[in-house]
């Protein structure tokens, strides 16, 4: 006969294998991140008694007696992703990189191993997902081989542990984490339990060996890095490895940094031979025409902190739909609506019976304020058949009301432009040192997108 004390039995909880979230009952669809067929039954808690204090492992010491030069950032022998990371990687830091597949993610990785090996540093590379072969195969192909590079092609956690241990390496480079599973808990590598288990015990390692460390990350459909969010709190950085598949340009963006910048972003180039770096990627946003084309403008966009010539352009065609198409590639496509509201409502240009096709150059994506102006100049050069003037930039956000509006950085954006020989800028009104960006730079100051507008009609007559 039971007793009233008796327990109870724990009812059963169920987790989402992609992202944690948890539910009292099972459900097909997760309500987090919307996946299918993901939820499944969590093992129940083990009962957890009171945590006791005992003596500390390390010695508690003043903050201004702690040393700094066993934290002090290593060029990884790459510029560009040293531009990312602040100025290179942290010893006992961890670095989570995250990608589609096939973007590059392995090629830059094994570019850093072989740089930071020729250093006369010791590196080691595990493969969850290749074979050592296989990797040979590709360093010999990037020619990133070096006899301090050592391969590990395993998936089990302790074995990877105890090579550590064993190699003592300056860096760590784990490709990827959700191939690693270990024995000690339930569920199948790449469950929420796995993942969580396996980057904590090599974070873990990481601090106390002061071992700089790269994850390799998968995404989700719409590009967050799959697993546990517990992840990314975890490590130090999460840098995110960008790039169309139509386009060889890659952009590795930081999207968390406790070591340095996160609003600077790496540019490489996909040739045959692996990953070159674009100190100047400003000509691959931009088209060259023999004569001026209608329908074209210049901009000045951020990307981070760097500024980069892009090109916008616009195409309208005559249709018969009642309903014209409205198309954006590499633009905010209710951005392109609004520029096209604007103009209809503040400067008479109407798009009524034309279909609108609006795209960047390049594979370019602008989605800030500031190429509004260029969006709206680009779509009246279409309509009037008008070719903007050669030589020009536009840049501003625009308004409902039809005003321009300043932008950040906008002295960036005009000495960058200067550098590459532009000779006129229309931007919104403001007080400008000229000075600073370059004497003949041309400067048309406006205050609206109907004054925007006079302005490049009178220039081209």
């Amino acid at each position: 006969m039971a007793t009233k004390n008796a327990t109870k039995p724990a009812k059963p909880s169920y987790t989402c294998s992609d992202c944690g979230w948890t539910a009292s009952k099972w459900v097909g669809r997760c309500g987090e991140c919307q996946a299918w067929g993901t939820v499944d039954e969590a093992q129940p808690l083990r009962a957890v008694g009171r945590t006791v204090a005992v003596a500390p492992t390390t010695a508690v010491q003043p903050i201004t007696e702690v040393r700094m030069e066993a934290a002090l950032s290593i060029s990884t022998g790459i510029g560009e992703l040293d531009r990312v990371l602040g100025s290179g990687a942290v010893p006992g830091g961890v670095i989570l990189l995250a990608g589609e597949p096939g973007v590059g993610k392995s090629t830059l990785l094994l570019a850093m191993a072989h740089r930071w090996a020729e250093a006369g540093r010791t590196v080691l590379y595990v493969s969850g997902e290749e074979s050592a072969a296989q990797v040979r195969m590709r360093a010999e192909r990037t020619r990133a081989l070096s006899p301090n590079l050592f391969l590990a092609a395993d998936t089990d956690l302790g074995s990877i542990l105890g090579v550590i241990e064993s190699l003592q390496p300056s860096l760590l480079i784990v490709d990827s984490v959700q191939t690693i599973g270990s024995a000690d808990v339930d569920g199948v590598p790449g469950g929420v339990t796995q993942v969580r288990e396996v980057a904590t015990a090599i974070i873990a390692r990481a601090k106390a060996l002061n071992l700089a460390t790269v994850l390799v990350g998968h995404v989700t459909k719409d590009g967050s890095v799959a697993g546990p969010r517990v992840l990314e709190h975890l490590v130090d950085t999460v840098l995110q490895f960008e790039g169309d598949p139509s386009s060889r340009l890659r952009l590795l963006r930081a999207v968390k940094n406790r070591f340095g910048p996160i609003d600077e972003i790496g540019c490489f180039d996909l040739v045959d031979d692996g990953l070159a770096e674009v100190p100047d990627p400003t000509g691959l946003f931009v088209s060259h025409h023999a004569q001026p084309v209608p329908g074209t403008c210049l901009t000045v966009a951020m990307e981070g902190r760097r500024p980069l010539l892009a090109e916008v352009q616009a195409l309208t065609v005559p249709t018969t739909n009642p309903s014209p198409r409205r198309t954006a590639s590499g633009l905010d496509g209710a951005r392109v609506a609004m520029g096209l509201a604007v103009l209809d409502r503040h400067c008479g240009v109407t798009f009524a019976g034309h279909d609108l096709y609006a795209a960047t150059v390049g594979g370019a994506r602008l989605v800030e304020p500031a190429i509004d102006l260029a969006v709206v100049i680009a779509a009246s050069s279409s309509a009037a058949n008008v070719a903007t003037p050669p030589g020009l930039v536009a840049i501003g956000e625009v308004g409902l009301a039809g005003e321009v509006r300043p932008v950040r950085h906008l002295t960036e954006r005009l000495r960058e432009a200067a550098r590459l020989g532009i000779e006129h800028a229309v931007v919104p009104k403001g007080p400008y040192d000229l000075e600073a960006i370059r004497a003949d730079l041309t400067v048309y100051p406006v205050g609206s997108v109907y004054a925007a507008i006079k302005t490049l009609a009178s220039r081209a007559g």
